[in-house]
């Protein structure tokens, strides 16, 4: 059973060089104890797929045109704003792409740790400080009681990261969203971090929406990805599937950029182009100007998103005709 729906989002910008349509006619589904990669190049609608779900997109010059996003019953892009904070923070938390940036500087790690717990559990200070350090102290954070003390700036990138993932995690979401977590940290305080999101998601049974550009830690977190191109997904499926039998040129052309599957002392493939500008019409394709298979028809003819087997969709007409 699904827990959270999401059917045909679009979220455009309007600004006086005119509307960009960063995100246009999104669905996808998320169930209970599943984790969904995202994934796609920077601009491809990502991450404002889900600050959208949140609320998060500024408006203006952000819009929601049109969609519904149904979680366990309520449609987050139309309930209240009182029903809307009751979910945010507790029911649905995320962790956000920089953690230099994402903590208050001028507030103690205390403060904003135990923050979600006075709004939504109504506890007292020194029970949420309780809850705190031992949300810390599951993150890997050493002498966590000298540390609630401490400013952001007295932290590595890797511990900030950490406790954004514990301020994520300390109400025990449904949802969680995972916004690049990992971006600015090196390899190996990378993995630490994927292995505890992956830890605390057994532990507390939620569904993970993990946002990246990395095909890599998409193979070793994933249930199910859905690739994105200039706003739109244009293939998805699950994990062994995407790596093993990718259909469309995009997803073709993104695994022949990981640079660990590239012939030692060869040039790095990279994807030619730019990706479209989108405050103008697509009429076909998006990724055609790009694509190495593209005909004419693929610049002009509309494709849609078309389930090709169970579990199994594609936005690519060539694929869909058979002729690629």
């Amino acid at each position: 059973m699904s827990l959270l729906t999401v059917n045909d989002l679009r979220t455009y910008f309007h600004t006086r060089n005119g509307v960009y349509r960063a995100v246009d006619g999104v669905s996808f589904s998320v169930a209970r104890g599943e984790t969904l990669g995202i994934v796609g190049e920077s601009g491809s609608g990502k991450s404002v797929t889900c600050y959208s779900l949140m609320g998060l997109v500024p408006q203006p010059p952000g819009r929601i045109e049109s969609g519904t996003a149904m979680f366990d019953g309520v449609d987050l892009l139309h309930c209240s704003p009182a029903e809307s904070c009751r979910i945010r923070g507790k029911r649905i938390a995320m962790i956000f792409q920089d953690p230099m940036t994402s903590l208050n500087p001028y507030l103690r790690i205390s403060e904003q740790l135990i923050e979600p717990l006075l709004i939504h559990e109504k506890l007292s200070k020194a029970e949420a400080i309780r809850r705190g350090l031992e949300a810390l102290e599951a993150v890997g954070i050493n002498d966590p009681a000298k540390r609630m003390s401490l400013y952001p700036h007295e932290f590595s990138g890797g511990m900030r990261q950490r406790v954004m993932i514990a301020m994520a995690l300390i109400t025990k979401p449904e949802l969680l969203i995972a916004d690049e977590p990992t971006t600015a940290l090196d390899v190996t305080v990378q993995a630490q971090i994927l292995e505890l999101i992956k830890k605390m998601q057994r532990e507390l049974g939620m569904a993970v929406i993990f946002i990246t550009h990395d095909l890599g830690v998409v193979s070793g977190l994933c249930d199910r990805v859905q690739v994105m191109y200039a706003g739109r997904i244009v293939e998805t499926t699950d994990t062994r599937t995407l790596f093993y039998q990718p259909k469309h040129p995009y997803t073709r052309a993104l695994q022949r950029s990981i640079p660990s599957l590239q012939p030692k002392g060869s040039e790095l493939y990279t994807i030619r182009g730019m990706p479209p500008d989108l405050s103008k019409p697509l009429p076909g394709c998006p990724f055609a100007p790009r694509c190495e298979f593209a005909v004419e028809k693929c610049i002009t003819t509309p494709v849609r998103l078309t389930e090709v087997a169970p579990g199994h969709s594609h936005a690519c007409l060539r694929a869909q005709l058979g002729e690629i």
